[in-house]
């Protein structure tokens, strides 16, 4: 597997992951209905898009700075994984070579803002990965069929 930084050519390989996840509307708090174009502009627009990549584009990531100003230090990431690829250790591969990228960028923390405890799979590999639930946020997120779900705060200093 390959991982680099996403061109333009790449946006239909990129909307083919996003697609179902956004549409699926129980991972992301995107509007379901996002059309293509704004979905690649949100995912592709900020500071960094990768692709990994395995007889094609099998998994995205994008990286972007968290808050302005004094808050600019710590960077947050989105990751997408297609289904095809699931279970071969993608995510993980990614949120890995999302810290060293976010490091050549100059943050020194990463920080997700709304990972749901619904998704556990997610919950566990960032766990796995050093990121410490720092916070929750109770019935943070209207899942489509669980209804309201809590949503935890996660982070890690990059400079450890």
């Amino acid at each position: 597997m390959d991982i680099r930084l996403a061109t333009p050519d790449d946006a239909g390989g990129i909307w083919a992951l996003l697609q179902p996840v956004f549409r699926a509307g129980d991972t992301y708090a995107i509007d379901p209905d996002i059309s293509r174009d704004d979905a690649l502009a949100f995912w592709m627009g900020q500071a960094a898009c990768y692709v990994a990549c395995d007889q094609g584009i099998i998994g995205t990531y994008y990286i972007k700075t968290n808050q302005q100003g004094g808050g600019a230090h710590v960077c947050n990431c989105g990751y997408v994984v297609g289904d095809a690829a699931r279970g071969r250790g993608v995510a993980a591969q990614m949120c890995d070579h999302s810290q060293d990228a976010a490091r050549d960028l100059g943050y020194s923390a990463m920080q997700f803002n709304l990972v749901l405890a619904s998704n556990t799979g997610a919950v566990r590999l960032w766990g796995r990965l050093g990121f410490a639930t720092v916070g929750t946020i109770p019935e943070a997120f209207d899942h489509p069929t669980l209804g309201l779900v809590d949503a935890f705060v996660m982070h890690k200093s990059l400079t450890d």
